[in-house]
């Protein structure tokens, strides 16, 4: 098999620069279209409907149908927005959004029309910070959107949308560093090399459990889909926009998606790398094949994506907070230390089982602080409860109201 080796990155003909940029593009857009007729397909059949099945066969037309219905609606620009930085919060949601993905290797070396080149676009010393900072950018359009629009729903969600980043990007990140300590490099072909015997899923489990959750909260979708909450903010950040530029938005967030689910496929699922059994197979590693399998895990994410929308509940803004703040990062924090700690003990020669014991050992103790932290909680919760007032002649009974005294308290005041 052929590994893309760094040199080979910035020597390709200008021509085949503007190619590979262009099907990356294109793989994007496409994937987008796709990806929002699939959910609705099936959100549907999870909620026992048919979903799309009239624009088209079976409704395959359904995504195409609807861009043209965006284009052609009116684009209305409310009184009192700042328009040069309404118009522009769209454009900046999406560009990030599409230049993440220029370090994602999707193949290894192969040839085309006689020039040998990896399938990957380009490829650094740092790709997975330059993947963080770029995404993070992406939340400007969002937070200016709100902004911008004069309106006090779309500032709330676009308040919401810079906590989540800020709450969610950090977890992300540290879900990372254990991958680093595994892979020796911060390159992503780096790291897909350094997966060829042993996927890091398997050897790092905690760090993708926390980079699965914190992907969803950093791509605002369901549950976390609080900067968009219909039922609190009428339509989140979103609200004033139309027409293409409301479009924009929903590309990025497709976008988004498409990209934190092929970073999660190169950091922990082997990358382009075949799963096994069909990685036996000689050849199955080399060549184009390999884009099969990429594409393969991507979507795999994205019906992760579409399963929990329709499985889940929106959370309470203080419970996913709760969940970034006080779960995630102190058992990425924790996780950290125990990686460095099995692997400065490998290095220096300690059997497998040492690792091991470790490894159970910080699950055993993560499950038993969960446990501990939960039954406090429940008893806090007991203790501070108040008592259900008592029936009214000929009512019902009611919960007490916020701020109003018990009875025993009424009685002492």
């Amino acid at each position: 098999m052929t590994y893309p080796d760094p040199e080979v990155f910035g020597h390709d003909p200008w021509w085949l620069i503007v190619v590979k940029a262009l099907a990356v593009f294109v793989f994007l857009l496409l994937t987008v279209l796709v990806a929002i007729l699939v959910e609705r397909k099936v959100l549907g059949r999870m909620q026992m409907r048919y979903g799309p099945n009239r624009v088209g066969p079976f409704g395959l037309l359904q995504s195409l149908a609807d861009g043209v219905k965006l284009a052609l609606k009116e684009g209305l620009t409310p009184a009192g927005v700042d328009k040069p930085i309404y118009l522009m919060a769209p454009v900046i949601a999406v560009i990030p959004a599409v230049m993440a993905f220029a370090v994602i290797p999707m193949g290894p070396t192969v040839s085309v029309f006689g020039h040998t080149t990896a399938l990957q676009l380009t490829d650094l010393a740092v790709a997975v910070l330059y993947v963080l900072a770029v995404t993070s950018v992406g939340v400007y359009g969002i937070v200016l959107a709100g902004w911008a629009s004069g309106s006090t729903y779309p500032l709330l969600g676009g308040l919401r949308s810079s906590a989540q980043v800020v709450s969610y990007e950090i977890a992300m990140a540290l879900s990372f560093v254990a991958v680093f300590l595994y892979a020796g490099t911060m390159s992503t072909s780096g790291i897909v090399a350094a997966q060829a015997h042993t996927w890091f899923v398997v050897l790092l489990l905690p760090s993708f459990l926390v980079y699965v959750t914190a992907m969803v909260g950093e791509t605002n979708r369901a549950p976390f889909d609080l900067p968009e909450a219909e039922g609190e903010l009428v339509g989140g950040f979103h609200t004033e926009y139309s027409s293409l530029k409301f479009a924009m938005f929903m590309l990025a967030e497709y976008v988004n998606m498409t990209t934190v689910s092929a970073l999660a496929t190169t950091m922990f699922l082997g990358g382009w790398r075949a799963p096994w059994p069909i990685s036996m197979i000689d050849g199955a590693n080399s060549g184009w094949w390999p884009l099969i399998w990429f594409v393969a895990k991507v979507w795999g994410f994205l019906f992760l994506y579409m399963w929990l929308r329709a499985t889940l509940p929106r959370l309470r803004y203080d419970q996913f907070m709760a969940l970034g703040w006080k779960l995630l990062m102190p058992v990425s924090l924790a996780w950290i230390v125990t990686v460095a700690v099995t692997h400065t003990l490998r290095a220096d020669g300690a059997p497998p089982w040492v690792t091991a014991v470790i490894y159970i050992a910080f699950l055993a103790l993560v499950v038993a602080a969960l446990s501990v932290w939960k039954a406090l909680r429940r008893k806090r919760f007991r203790d501070t409860a108040p008592p259900p007032a008592p029936p009214e002649p000929g009512g019902f009974p009611v919960p007490p109201l916020p701020g109003q005294l018990r009875s025993k308290e009424k009685t002492h005041a």
